[in-house]
């Protein structure tokens, strides 16, 4: 007994002789180009107004990211959708398809479009099974792709204004830069102009060292504040139905500090909100819990999720 904890003494001493507490850290940089392997699942819990979680929906994402000098692309090798939480479903027309990350200022391009990623692909989607993907769910299949370059947006550089970059030592807090701002949320034609997101004060805090994948990373929490949101939808050509509500969203953030690629990311989100339908003269009530989860991984491990059959 008294040789393990010998042991284990020499071995926190190694690791605080390595990695002291409180030095300063450097969390962004040229970023490795080698390629990365990604899994991202968005997991939406549904609740009742009484409080009872009524339904369970599941989107999961394999993404590969190719840096390079220029750019970096990624490749969707594997959309699923499951509604019910009980069978998934692949999206056919959104395996393969390879984009280039281009965020533009502000996170837009010329046409309006978050991080550049086209809207016209996520017009008329279908399960591998013939099945239409409807609005709402296509909206969440796109938001996927939102939600993952956000986190990326978190833990690069802002260059001139304040974010990630800024934090140095265990414990230091910053206001990040997308604080207060009110990206657009529209997606194609339905969903119509003025429909935005409103971030709150978005906070970022240098938790603490962890390991993932064998790397030394920074954990980084974030914390968006008290954010809200409009969406418009047209329904028909005669009626937009509006739906307002609050969100509040936070995470931690875990980033590899050799090659400044994000290793893991978790999300917990909380959503309220009204649906309001002026021909009906009725209000419908929402209430959602999102938890996502991104992971880094190997390609080996990457290639044996995209063998396994579901």
């Amino acid at each position: 007994m008294k040789i393990l904890v010998w042991t284990m003494l020499l071995i926190t001493t190694s690791f605080a002789q390595k990695v002291r507490l409180d030095q300063s850290y450097t969390l962004t940089g040229d970023r490795s180009k080698t390629q990365q392997y990604f899994r991202m699942q968005s997991h939406y819990i549904k609740y009742t107004q009484a409080g009872d979680r009524s339904a369970h929906e599941f989107y999961r994402l394999l993404l590969e990211a190719h840096p390079s000098a220029d750019t970096t692309k990624y490749t969707c090798h594997r959309f699923t959708i499951d509604l019910k939480g009980k069978k998934e479903k692949s999206i056919p027309a959104l395996q393969g398809w390879t984009y280039p990350f281009a965020p533009g200022a502000n996170g837009l391009d010329d046409q309006g479009q978050m991080f550049s990623i086209p809207h016209s692909k996520f017009d008329n989607l279908t399960t591998d099974d013939g099945q239409t993907i409807d609005q709402e769910h296509s909206y969440a299949v796109y938001n996927c792709f939102i939600d993952f370059h956000s986190f990326d947006i978190f833990s690069t550089s802002m260059n001139e204004e304040t974010g990630i970059e800024d934090l140095h030592k265990i414990g230091d807090f910053i206001i990040h830069a997308a604080a207060n701002t009110e990206p657009p949320v529209n997606l194609g034609n339905s969903i119509e102009q003025g429909s935005v997101f409103r971030n709150g004060e978005i906070t970022m805090q240098f938790k603490g060292l962890s390991r993932i994948n064998g790397k030394l990373c920074a954990l980084i929490g974030y914390d968006s504040g008290e954010s809200s949101f409009t969406m418009k939808i047209r329904a028909t050509p005669d009626m937009t139905v509006e739906t307002s509500g609050s969100s509040h969203y936070f995470g931690d953030l875990y980033i590899d500090l050799d090659s400044f690629w994000l290793q893991k990311a978790e999300m917990a989100e909380f959503v309220v909100s009204e649906t309001n339908i002026p021909s009906m003269e009725m209000k419908i009530p929402g209430i959602i819990e999102r938890r996502v989860t991104i992971e880094n991984m190997s390609k080996k491990e990457f290639e044996l999720l995209l063998e396994k059959s579901f």
